[in-house]
């Protein structure tokens, strides 16, 4: 089991499904250490991505979407790690961290917002992204029930 960094930072295109639904399960899952989410362009938050977190428990409905300089401006860019979902995301952060001792890991990801069909069909999408986002985040800092506060 690897260190648990003291800040992450989970980055996708828009802020505005993947890195927010992983936000929120990190924080879920380790309630110690910060956590917060960028996109390479700003977006508007997705109703689906909220409705699949609502359904494990997690409200992500307050989260504004926001750009890697909003957030520099914001709060800095005090990160240990920089988790890209995106292959633009993790472009933009390896520029990023040129300047800046961050590591970055890339996590491809798929966009649920390319799915068609029903409301259902669409929400099973944002469903298997949540699924994918919680195991990459359990396994890659060790999560163990009850053991990580």
């Amino acid at each position: 089991m690897s260190k648990l960094p003291q800040a992450v930072l989970f980055v996708c295109g828009m802020n505005a499904v993947r890195s927010p639904m992983a936000a929120g399960l990190f924080r879920q899952l380790f309630r110690t250490t910060y956590v917060a989410s960028a996109g390479v362009r700003k977006g508007e938050l997705d109703p689906f991505a909220v409705a699949a977190m609502d359904e494990v428990g997690i409200d992500i409905a307050k989260h504004k979407p926001m750009t890697f300089e909003e957030l520099e401006e914001w709060e800095g860019l005090n990160f240990d790690l920089i988790v890209t979902l995106s292959p633009e995301a993790h472009h933009a952060a390896l520029e990023l961290t040129r300047t800046l001792a961050a590591e970055v890991e890339y996590w491809p990801t798929p966009d649920p917002t390319v799915a068609e069909g029903s409301r259902e069909q669409r929400l099973d999408a944002y469903r298997e992204v949540r699924e994918l986002l919680a195991r990459r985040i359990k396994e890659r800092f060790g999560w163990r029930p009850g053991g990580n506060e």
